[in-house]
């Protein structure tokens, strides 16, 4: 029996059966017409682009994989990596340890004014990105910086010590921290209220230590979330873009503040390489895919 006829045989027309199956994609037609739009189709050009050679806006030439190669004997780009690396390093193993710690502190039981210190610590995140790069570089400026200034009242260091000149990487992962250490805490310490607190009261009476509990208890159970804060932050690390282009106003002395994205940016929007652009993109879009499967399939393992 046709769909009509059985909208028929129970008392439904055809036409509102029709219309009802309609509607849905009717109502996805927005959804699906900008993923379409600005989703499905630049990653098709920006495919075909990372195999062409391209001459202006509209030439292009088939390359194969000339691109890839090209980026990947460029020695400006390992320095990209090199700094992308190191930052990340710094993400992960300092600021989330220090974002896991506050949210400890705060989880204590009987502690007052939860609420208040955790709105301190996440307002940084309200100010932006763009605006904490400035602060930034106001706050490591030579001569008026408070860094120098600070530097040189306690140690002589003359006040126009080039520091963000020198000291880059260190210098975005102290800006980085101040704007994303509340941001990650507040993940931590909505998974660390979840902990079942009877788990923890049954190491304290086996005689496990404070750190023992941590390591074996609350870890365990705040997993799924610790593996997502990882990753956001693996991420979005590796894809650090407008701190250091703010901050330095560009790569900064000798490309110490070079970046991935910020050499494809100077491939593709400075140099017009909209082909070598496209490879770096896809270079690094491989990449994180590949270290966040292996980030999942580690944490899987270990929990089962």
């Amino acid at each position: 029996m046709s769909a009509a006829g059985g909208a028929e045989a129970v008392g439904v027309s055809p036409r509102r059966v029709l219309s009802e199956r309609s509607a849905g994609w009717v109502l996805m037609g927005p959804f699906l017409l900008i993923t379409l739009v600005f989703v499905v189709f630049p990653l098709y050009r920006s495919i075909v682009l990372a195999f062409s050679q391209t001459f202006g806006p509209g030439a292009t030439t088939w390359a194969g994989m000339l691109n890839f190669v090209e980026v990947l004997r460029d020695p400006l780009f390992w320095v990209a990596v090199r700094n992308t690396a190191l930052f990340t390093l710094g993400s992960l193993f300092i600021q989330l340890p220090c974002s896991l710690l506050l949210a400890s502190i705060l989880n204590r039981p009987g502690l007052k004014g939860r609420a208040v210190y955790r709105l301190i610590m996440f307002m940084p995140q309200l100010v932006g990105l763009v605006f904490a790069a400035m602060i930034g570089g106001v706050f490591f400026a030579k001569t008026v910086g408070p860094v120098n200034t600070v530097l040189n009242g306690a140690f002589g260091v003359p006040l126009d010590f080039p520091w963000l000149d020198i000291h880059v990487i260190p210098s975005l992962i102290v800006i980085a921290m101040w704007l994303y250490v509340g941001f990650n805490m507040v993940y931590f310490l909505a998974a660390l209220q979840t902990v079942d607190r009877s788990l923890v009261e049954a190491a304290m009476i086996d005689g496990a230590n404070p750190a023992q509990r941590f390591w074996h208890v609350v870890i365990p159970s705040i997993r799924p979330v610790l593996t997502f804060v990882v990753l956001l932050s693996f991420i979005g690390s590796m894809q650090l873009f407008e701190l250091p282009f703010i901050m330095l106003n560009g790569p900064g002395t000798e490309n110490r503040g070079l970046t991935v994205v910020m050499y494809l940016y100077q491939q593709g929007f400075e140099q017009g390489d909209l082909g070598m652009a496209s490879a770096v993109g896809w270079l690094l879009g491989l990449g994180l895919i590949g270290a966040s499967a292996v980030q999942v399939f580690i944490s899987r393992r270990e929990t089962a």
